[in-house]
């Protein structure tokens, strides 16, 4: 088929970090356009939405906890940017977030968060167990003690990216709404892609944003192919009652023999449980053992819970990198950018991924905070092996 008019930039990929990307982009004049057949949909439409810098802090990732503040910080004018435009309403909630333990292992394991959360200069408070039942009368009576984290929020994913949809219309973003099936690479650039019909969409600049699929497609030459992976997450929704004493107020996570739990009130009613994580491949199959593993858990947490009309059972893929933090930015390739592999802070930063990627495409080099995860990292990392 004859090649259709040429974009500026082409965004492989129409989840939260493909639209926010194609957004910044077009906000600074690029003519963009997006391929992605359901433009909003992807992980986002399984994940819960929770923006935890502090909570979500592992041994090892301070580098990450950078970027990922550097996005928290980043959420109050960016909600109120894409409201604005858009006249939708986000689900972003500053309600805070308690980590509890159950258990006198748990209890130890959160006390080493809290210390690891200290030197790093976050903000958190110890509570007795007492303390976080005032907090939250529904938790069991069991709970031995928790972190407070005032700074840590939510947005409801699925309205995320139905405004970022909106946002990129109103900028004039193109939708390809088709898979594209391989990058076109012209005298050693990238220079567009090919559709799954054929169609050849030429493009001044190409970013691949196709979450888990980003190491996929056909035609990018093999060290520069981003080595993402898919990692699945289990996800329940129930339905809270409606009276004057909310079920729960903000985002309770746990560790419950060594799994991870969270509940996330929306004020709409809905209740998230989630959320599991396998290595399974592209399997989104959701399976009895997932949905009995996480109600046990959250039973646990919350023994109310179980009187709650479930509403909706998802599975989802996150796409994972090999250490755990995103790629953005150029790659060896000239004239391909990536934006991937954000595993589980995809939505926490969908603010400065925008940011980064547009600044890139305007200028070859990436914002200051974003320069630590170039995709370029790996290939040193395999020159020095």
């Amino acid at each position: 088929m004859l090649p259709t008019r040429s974009s500026d930039v082409l965004v492989l990929g129409g989840g939260i970090i493909g639209l926010v990307t194609a957004w910044r982009a077009a906000q600074r004049g690029f003519a963009t356009a997006v391929v992605d057949p359901e433009p909003g949909g992807g992980a986002a439409q399984v994940a819960a939405g929770m923006l935890a810098a502090v909570t979500e802090l592992h041994y090892g990732e301070q580098t990450l906890l950078g970027l990922n503040l550097a996005s928290a910080r980043r959420y109050p004018e960016f909600a109120a940017e894409l409201t604005d435009l858009t006249g939708q309403d986000l689900g972003y909630r500053q309600c805070g977030t308690l980590a509890v333990a159950l258990d006198a292992d748990d209890r130890a394991h959160l006390r080493e968060l809290h210390a690891l959360q200290r030197e790093s200069g976050l903000d958190s408070e110890w509570l007795s167990g007492r303390d976080c039942r005032r907090l939250e009368p529904m938790l069991a009576p069991g709970v031995r003690g928790g972190l407070r984290v005032d700074g840590d929020h939510q947005i409801d994913p699925r309205s995320l990216a139905r405004a970022l949809v909106t946002a990129c219309e109103l900028e004039g973003v193109v939708f390809h709404r088709v898979w594209a099936a391989g990058l076109s690479v012209v005298q050693g650039r990238a220079a567009g892609c090919v559709t799954e019909d054929g169609t050849v969409l030429p493009a001044g600049q190409v970013v691949l944003a196709a979450g888990s699929l980003s190491g996929r497609l056909a035609g990018v030459p093999k060290d520069v192919l981003p080595p993402v992976r898919p990692v699945k997450g289990q996800v329940l929704r129930l339905s809270m009652p409606r009276r004057h004493a909310p079920f729960l107020s903000r985002t309770v996570r746990a560790m419950v023999r060594g799994s991870h739990v969270y509940l996330v009130p929306r004020e709409n009613g809905e209740l998230v449980v989630g959320a599991t994580s396998e290595e399974q491949g592209w399997d989104t199959t959701v399976t009895a053992g997932g949905v009995y593993e996480l109600l046990r858990d959250a039973h646990e947490l919350m023994p109310g819970i179980t009187e709650l009309p479930l509403t909706e059972t998802r599975a989802g893929l996150r796409p994972g990198s090999p250490d755990n933090a995103p790629l953005l930015g150029p790659t060896e390739l000239d004239g391909l950018l990536l934006a991937t592999g954000h595993y589980r802070n995809g939505v926490l930063l969908t603010p400065v991924t925008g940011d980064a990627l547009a600044h890139a495409l305007a200028t070859g080099e990436l914002i200051d905070e974003a320069r630590p995860f170039s995709p370029k990292r790996f290939a040193v990392l395999e020159q020095r092996v």
